[in-house]
């Protein structure tokens, strides 16, 4: 009979004790005690396993479970003499940022701070133990959610102090979701002051704590060296480009078809695949994200499951307000092509608007691109990564992503795009100026130079219209054709079927051309931009590569695009 499914459970003793569904990663824990590293930085994407990894290590190594070692029967790590005797025999602090998620620099270290008073409140028979002299005392007395810099800095450095006198031995830290509180403190604008507060603990932590034995810390991102780690050269990090504990989260291909054969679903492996295989860590393929599998095993339908739960509102925030080059890499992405970049792992928050590559260094950190292949050239020192969507489920996420993007104009962006179909330009022209009007600043986000509204915007709306007419037509932009580079191709699909918006047959569409023009300073009217931009379709011979495919210029429509602020003339 196949094991309960059961969703959502973090706490690894709770999910042996009620034998639900689990997939043994117990060979982490030898892995990583045997590599022998003082402190490991592990990054994964969200819902990838970490924080219940994370507790089956506290659940082995914590003498607070040391008479638990029954919950690592039938499992690989209990096979071993070596590994049964350390079971329950160390000191383990266990803390989370995961829950830190505040609006200010005030909040959020208030919440971190009673996160560590949580943690001094369980050893509080240290107070009565004799080990500790009066001054110790009153520094244990005055951690709380508002004790001073000085005291929370060093509270777990001190923690661990107490807990090594009373057992004897170092301890171990596991901080899981360390970076949470950052990459909350970029969307919110108050980055410096946590970074500051943050390096100095981790140093008193990590680094000088001479009762330290070894940690773990897991998060999504590896947040640069010189925002929060400059002083851990005690650091191994493992990041999704690392081949070490590659199968120790998520699932594998081969553990996911057991999985199928297991509830009886061996048939739908290739749908499975299609929608949920893509993750790649170091040079291992065909990684699965948890999450989703076990939701599909739960109730058999595929949606995406983990890219609704994972929180998308920086991915997004940086797509939307990127400048043209973004958007059209994109774009790319977006219609199954790849990218090929220099990646920089090292995640600077605070520079994801400016430094290259950033924000595909975060999407990769978080799981929303994979590694096709991966090349080192000798001369520059440099790894250069071919990126792709991840699957399925992460294309269908973006398409959600790129259409609320229009959600607070989407009546009359849904008005414009039957206008565009039915060749209506009266109406494309009364849509369009409302659409601009209600979404302009909103790619802008009044943080850029003027002069770069209209390019955010209107490559915002590319992306907009390849979601929506994806099934009727090829959509490319910036590409060569005739003498340059339009700017917007729609070219219909070939046996698309169906009806169009005119009830013709889908394959008698026509294709569309649109070029998009800011009003220049020596054009006294927005007609004149208009006019520039029809002319430069025409003199440039951009349907060159539509008639090359067969489709006869009297199915070719053009259209120029021109801005003037929020003001939008379609000629």
């Amino acid at each position: 009979m196949a094991r309960v499914v059961g969703i959502g459970h973090q706490d690894f003793g709770q999910l042996i004790q009620s034998n639900y569904f689990y997939i043994d990663k117990t060979e982490f824990i030898r892995q990583w005690w045997e590599n022998g590293d003082a402190v490991t930085l592990i990054t994964r994407p969200r819902r990838f396993g970490k924080t219940l990894n994370m507790s089956m290590l506290e659940y082995f190594f914590s003498v607070k479970y040391a008479d638990k070692g029954s919950l690592f029967d039938g499992l690989a790590i209990w096979q071993e003499e070596s590994y049964r005797q350390l079971q329950g025999t160390y000191p383990v602090i266990s803390l989370s940022f995961a829950n830190v998620k505040e609006a200010s620099f005030s909040k959020a270290r208030k919440q971190m701070c009673q996160i560590i008073t949580n943690l001094y409140n369980r050893y509080d028979f240290l107070l009565d133990s004799g080990l500790l002299n009066e001054n110790e005392k009153e520094i244990f007395r005055k951690v709380s959610a508002e004790m001073e810099d000085y005291i929370a800095v060093n509270s777990l450095n001190a923690l661990s102090d107490y807990l090594a006198r009373y057992y004897g031995k170092k301890v171990i830290i596991l901080l899981d979701e360390y970076d949470t509180p950052m990459q909350e403190t970029y969307v919110s604008g108050f980055w410096g002051e946590l970074v500051e507060f943050i390096r100095t603990l981790f140093n008193a932590t990590f680094k000088t704590n001479p009762y330290l034995e070894r940690a773990v810390m897991t998060g999504i991102t590896r947040v640069s060296k010189e925002s929060i780690f400059s002083d851990l050269n005690n650091l191994a990090v493992v990041t999704s480009t690392s081949e070490a504990y590659a199968d120790s989260f998520g699932f594998t291909e081969k553990e996911v078809f057991a999985a199928l054969n297991e509830y009886g679903m061996e048939d739908t492996k290739e749908d499975v695949k299609k929608w949920y295989d893509g993750f790649t860590f170091g040079r291992y393929r065909d990684f699965y994200n948890p999450w989703s599998i076990l939701n599909y095993l739960k109730t058999g339908t595929f949606s995406t499951y983990w890219a609704n739960t994972s929180s998308n509102s920086l991915v997004g925030k940086l797509i939307r307000e990127g400048n043209k080059s973004i958007k059209q890499d994109f774009e790319k992405l977006m219609q199954g092509g790849t990218l090929r970049l220099e990646i920089d792992e090292q995640i600077v928050y605070n520079q994801l608007n400016r430094k290259k590559n950033a924000i595909w260094s975060l999407l990769l950190a978080s799981g929303y691109l994979k590694v096709e292949t991966a090349e080192f050239v000798q001369e520059t020192g440099q790894w250069f990564y071919t990126l792709a969507l991840t699957n399925r489920e992460v294309r269908i996420m973006f398409e959600g992503m790129v259409r609320d993007w229009f959600v607070e104009a989407e009546d009359n962006y849904n008005d414009f795009i039957k206008a565009l179909l039915l060749n209506d330009i009266k109406a494309m022209n009364t849509y369009m100026n409302k659409v601009a009007l209600q979404t302009f600043s909103y790619f802008d986000a009044g943080k850029r130079p003027s002069g770069e509204e209209p390019e955010r915007f209107y490559h915002g709306f590319v992306l907009g219209l390849m979601v929506e007419l994806a099934d009727r037509y090829v959509l490319t932009s910036n590409r060569e054709s005739g003498f340059g580079r339009y700017d917007i191709m729609l070219e219909p699909r070939k046996g698309a079927g169906g009806m169009d918006a005119n009830g013709m047959d889908a394959d008698g569409m026509d294709a569309i051309i649109i070029e998009f023009k800011v009003q220049d300073s020596d054009e006294k009217e927005l007609s004149d931009t208009v006019a520039s931009a029809l002319e430069q379709i025409g003199r440039m011979q951009y349907e060159a590569a539509l008639i090359q495919r067969g489709i006869p210029k009297e199915h070719i429509r053009k259209y120029g695009f021109a801005f003037r602020g929020k003001e939008v003339l379609i000629g």
